[in-house]
């Protein structure tokens, strides 16, 4: 080997050991930080002070020459894994220590994971599930939330079932629907009452940076300290009404996993060899693959809950088949020229938002593009 060659690729290794034990520092001072901001009940993730963070070292990168995009890729990294670590270190608890967090459906995969973060906040955590229903009765009697977190098909009886609750309990789902579940709880519950739906799944690692969508029902002050857990955990809370909700998610959750389960089905009964598929695509559409073959990995029963659940939403799915359609026509009619109309139309629609969504896609390809084998 070159001589020359050997030596900088020592000088390389050199710097890299360099990196290792200044990250390691960063993580060790971070987790300094984290055990403060437990001491102090303060949110594990504050936009403000990572966009602050974020701005200053790419304007230093910047003037040494360096791409701003190349620091803040390394950082945002490095600050994902140190959520993560912080997690373990537990949070400040904002409720009463010493009544109930009731978590009905909480051996299903989101119940749990709510479970495990109410106990991360020292919590008395109480599991119900089908296997101890008749425990539910005695857990209710001193609970401060009861949290409902079953199928959606199921919700409206597992609320109308319930025992009498405390007075100043909150009562809140998780479902990904509001308006039956928010109806049905008001019936049952003549104090607090909350609609939640966590716009996240439950493998997250973290739930900084993550949304919470909230209903409001009945006596938000009584809440509060909930939503201000929430927030310690490092989430995002959006308020607005069930109908809100619904109507959101009718575009945002139904039509597009409805959208996406037809493309796999699709692609299931063209008789594609998938590996090739793979190999052939660019990050982009490898991106694609990747987020529709998630969905198959994934509960149907979830998916069948969420897309059959109204038909307002069926409703929404069949305007966007007429659309398809029609665009189809055009493209069959007018050609080229047709085409380009449309194209603009909806380009201007997204108006400034296309060129900022561009500019985060390319975040995104590096990424699909850095983990292909």
């Amino acid at each position: 080997m070159d001589s020359r060659l050997q030596r900088l690729r020592e000088e390389i290794d050199a710097a890299d050991s360099e990196l290792v034990a200044l990250l390691a520092r960063r993580m060790d001072i971070s987790r300094q930080i984290g055990e403060v901001k437990h001491d102090l009940g303060q949110p594990l993730y504050v936009p403000e002070r990572e966009a602050a963070l974020i701005a200053a070292r790419r304007e230093e990168a910047e003037v040494q020459g360096m791409s701003g995009d190349v620091i803040e890729d390394v950082l945002r990294r490095v600050m994902r894994e140190s959520y993560q670590r912080q997690k373990h270190q537990g949070f400040r608890r904002t409720g009463d220590g010493q009544r109930n967090i009731v978590v009905v459906g909480g051996k299903g995969q989101l119940g749990s994971l709510f479970a495990r973060w109410f106990a991360l906040s020292d919590y008395p955590v109480v599991v119900i599930d089908k296997d101890n229903l008749d425990e539910l009765a005695d857990a209710v009697e001193y609970a401060a939330l009861v949290l409902i977190s079953v199928p959606v098909s199921l919700t409206t009886n597992v609320i109308e079932a319930l025992p009498e609750l405390p007075s100043d309990c909150v009562l809140a789902d998780l479902t990904s629907v509001k308006r039956e579940p928010l109806a049905a709880m008001l019936v049952k519950h003549s104090g607090p009452v909350l609609g939640l739906h966590p716009m996240f799944g439950p493998s997250v690692p973290t739930l900084a940076k993550q949304t919470i969508l909230v209903a409001p029902g009945r006596d938000a002050t009584a809440a509060q300290w909930l939503l201000r857990q929430f927030e310690i955990w490092g989430t995002t809370i959006h308020e607005l009404s069930a109908e809100q909700h619904d109507k959101a998610m009718s575009v945002i959750q139904v039509m597009r996993h409805l959208s996406t389960f037809v493309y796999g089905y699709h692609l299931a009964h063209e008789d594609i060899d998938l590996d090739e598929l793979l190999n052939l695509s660019s990050p982009i559409y490898r991106l694609e693959l990747l987020m529709v073959g998630r969905l198959f990995a994934q509960s149907p029963e979830l998916y069948a809950d969420i897309i059959l659940n109204d038909q307002d939403q069926h409703r929404m799915i069949r305007r966007y088949l007429q659309r398809f359609t029609k665009l189809l026509d055009v493209i069959e009619t007018e050609g080229r020229e047709g085409f380009i109309r449309e194209f603009r139309g909806v380009a201007r629609w997204f108006g400034p938002h296309a060129g900022q969504f561009l500019k985060e896609s390319v975040s995104l390809l590096q990424h699909a593009d850095d983990a292909k084998r």
